[in-house]
């Protein structure tokens, strides 16, 4: 086995079930953020703000890439109907450009933050009853 999975298995089971599910919805949240580029940025920032290990939620962040690439149009569609509907600016493709990312955004906002939130009471509540107490105590 690769050494980096036998590191990330090793930093997961030092941490409680609240810290991997923080981790876990967290980085999945934050890497599927619409515009590229953002997810590291916003991932390093809250690694330092949560006190998370930012090595693993940049990890999650790498992981999420593809699915932040299937997302983008679901969410550009979605913050469009958010947004009223209101039409593309027409003359520049910068505004064109500008306007859909920012349909993205508010896609991304509507939907993800709630739906990271969801994950990080499932997960608790999974990683609750799934790990022994033993585990829990060393």
């Amino acid at each position: 086995m690769k050494a980096w999975v036998l590191r990330f298995q090793a930093a997961l089971a030092e941490l409680s079930p609240e810290e991997i599910a923080l981790l876990l919805s967290v980085g999945l949240v934050l890497g599927v953020f619409p515009i590229m580029g953002f997810p590291t940025v916003f991932c390093l920032l809250a690694a330092f703000g949560l006190r998370l290990n930012w090595a693993a939620l940049q990890l999650l962040n790498n992981i999420s890439s593809p699915l932040q690439l299937a997302l983008l149009v679901p969410l550009a569609r979605t913050g469009h109907r958010v947004c009223g509907g209101a039409a593309l600016p027409g003359g520049s493709w910068a505004g064109v450009i500008g306007v859909a990312a920012l349909h993205a955004v508010t896609g991304w906002a509507c939907i993800c933050i709630p739906a990271g939130a969801v994950l990080y009471v499932s997960l608790v509540f999974f990683l609750r009853t799934r790990m022994s107490p033993r585990a829990l105590a060393s």
